[in-house]
């Protein structure tokens, strides 16, 4: 999970941050008793359901099920990736994040050699007249220049190299980043020359890449960085580290294909534009921009080169579109992009045809028909099955199933026999693990952990609320292979806390993250722990009791069906006797953990 950062590091760097700082400095705060509470960051609420609790180190929305640790609202608020969010978390506490040797060698030296590249473009820039006219002519200003660190490669072909590659160590550098080119007869030469560079920067400002725009004649006109150790084309859209600093919310995101779309964009006004470095939209583009806001438009050329390029988008979109996220498609009239459209027409005109972009069932439907005539009865059919593989894509909800009634209707068939002839007949979905549901009423932070459920589950909760428990009383040795629900989890969970000295609350859920227990855990510290602290460890005791004495009956069962099938063992008959006096002289105990 956490990569070349050391596990102990960050389980320490949770425990010290501050979580209510951390959040507080983000999102008004409200003290309530021991809590504090918030209108959720992450859906919009009119009755405070975010709850924060210091002594947990652990947020919760009850409405919509968001959690986690002050590293994770990090990562969902501000849209970091977990090792920036680490960085971002470390400084805020006044420590440094410990990195292997390795790591420094081979990042470090890049980032610098990139961002010194940045600054010998930016410079050639304000010494070449031509490059500057140029980008007057396209109607750009200094400040939008300034702000994207718009350069200038200049002609020749060993700017970098004379600047930056003096020694074969920086060479290597130039290499590794895609600034310069290996030649077949030895040597290098710059990738870069004569083109209005545009730095590409990742999540927190630094850059990882450049893209390239030819001002003479000569092909190609875009050229980009290669996959790098810090760029990979599929996961980084351009613009999105200026437009996260120029917004805080987003109500939508436009995805366009230039860089110089994005920068005009900017210019007049509309920052909420982002490029996909000239390739097409992928899967991770998609969970990024997600992550950002709950609709995407794709804004493409209305010429057959952009529609097919809008349907491969559509097609990489369905998957992820479950309730809440919308995409929309803006097809542009011939020979405009959204460079050459803002500059004609103005942004608010510009703005006006965002608002009336084609939803995405709008534009699949119309596609899907284009060639179709809904009169005829084979081509009705043959909608349906153009149209089967796509509405299998999309996750089960209500989108689902508007989309699918709306196909129903051109059809000219009900909805439950159009869903039959695609799925090859009626079938239930299977069922998903979920979060909390969302709720209408103002919620209280607090269920009932105490005594509810499984002695698993009570074992758990007590566990998670107070890991101190766990070095105060060890497992027992009956429960360390026996199999009752839950229990496999109780191990982990103490096998962690009794770990080191101090080991908290948030470290605990933060060693779960991205598993699938991690919803089930937050839930059980949402829900109020009844059992105080100074309890804790004698009902804890108590539950681990219980559970040996469920194991127990378990184990005898077990005997006493494998005695009615084979004639058992002298050892087994002797564990069999054991057992069978020590569950009767326990039958009360036993008769709690039944359930088991």
């Amino acid at each position: 999970m956490s990569g070349r950062i050391p596990q102990d590091f960050i389980d320490d760097l949770v425990q010290r941050a501050d979580i209510v700082e951390v959040v507080g400095s983000r999102v008004p705060l409200t003290k309530a008793g021991r809590e504090y509470k918030a209108r959720c960051p992450f859906h919009t609420e009119k009755t405070p359901s975010f709850w924060v609790s210091p002594q947990k180190g652990f947020y919760h929305c009850f409405g919509c099920g968001a959690h986690g640790t002050a590293l994770g609202f990090l990562m969902e608020f501000e849209r970091l990736d977990f090792p920036v969010a680490v960085e971002e978390l470390a400084r805020s506490v006044g420590v440094e994040v410990p990195h292997t040797d390795s790591e420094r060698t081979s990042s470090e030296p890049l980032f610098t050699v990139l961002e010194k590249a940045a600054h010998i473009f930016r410079q050639a820039l304000r010494d070449n007249p031509v490059a500057i006219d140029y980008l007057r002519e396209r109607g750009l200003d200094g400040e939008t220049a300034r702000e994207f660190g718009i350069g200038y490669a200049p002609a020749g072909w060993d700017t970098l190299l004379n600047s930056l590659g003096t020694t074969e160590a920086d060479r290597a550098h130039l290499l590794a980043a895609g600034l310069v080119i290996a030649r077949d007869t030895g040597g290098f030469y710059d990738r870069f020359r004569e083109r209005i560079m545009f730095p590409i920067r990742d999540t927190r400002g630094r850059v990882i890449a450049f893209g390239g725009r030819i001002i003479a004649n000569g092909e190609p006109k875009y050229l980009n960085s290669p996959e790098t150790p810090l760029f990979h084309k599929g996961r980084e859209l351009y613009g999105l580290y200026e437009a996260r600093r120029a917004e805080r919310n987003f109500e939508r995101i436009l995805v366009v294909e230039g860089y110089m779309d994005v920068v005009m964009l900017a210019a007049h006004g509309i920052r909420n534009a982002v490029g996909t470095l000239g390739t097409a939209t992928t899967t991770e583009h998609l969970r990024r921009l997600f992550g950002v806001t709950g609709e995407i438009v794709f804004c493409f050329d209305g010429d057959r080169a952009g529609r097919d390029a809008a349907w491969r988008a559509l097609q990489t979109s369905l998957p992820l579109l479950q309730d809440g996220r919308q995409v929309r498609f803006l097809l542009l009239p011939d020979n405009e992009d959204p460079d050459s459209l803002v500059r004609r027409e103005g942004a608010e005109s510009f703005t006006r045809r965002i608002g009336t972009s084609m939803p995405l069932s709008g534009f699949m439907i119309d596609s899907l028909t284009r060639d179709l005539n809904l009169d005829n009865l084979a081509d009705k059919a043959r909608l349906a099955a153009l149209a089967k593989p796509l509405l299998a894509q999309l996750p089960a909800g209500v989108y689902r199933e508007l989309l699918t009634e709306e196909l129903a209707r051109c059809v000219g068939l009900p909805r439950n026999r159009l869903e039959e002839l695609m799925t090859g007949g009626a079938q239930s979905p299977l069922p998903d693990q979920k979060l909390p549901r969302r709720s209408t009423r103002p919620v209280r932070p607090h269920g009932v952990a105490n005594r509810r459920g499984s002695l698993s589950r009570q074992a758990i909760s007590l566990l998670l609320h107070y890991p101190i428990v766990a070095s105060l009383i060890p497992l027992p040795d009956a429960l360390l292979s026996a199999e009752l629900r839950g229990l496999e989890l109780l191990r982990e969970l103490h096998g962690l806390a009794s770990s080191r000295p101090g080991f908290g609350t948030a470290a605990l859920l933060e060693r779960f993250r991205g598993r699938s227990e991690l919803p089930h855990l937050a839930q059980l510290l949402a829900e109020e722990q009844l059992i105080g602290a100074e309890d804790a460890s004698t009902e804890f005791a108590d539950c681990l009791e219980r559970l040996v004495s469920a194991a127990m009956q378990q184990e005898l069962a077990a005997l006493l069906q494998e005695a009615g099938q084979r004639t058992l063992s002298a050892e087994e008959l002797s564990r069999l006797a054991d057992l069978q006096r020590t569950v009767v002289a326990s039958h009360g105990t036993a008769r709690r953990g039944l359930d088991n």
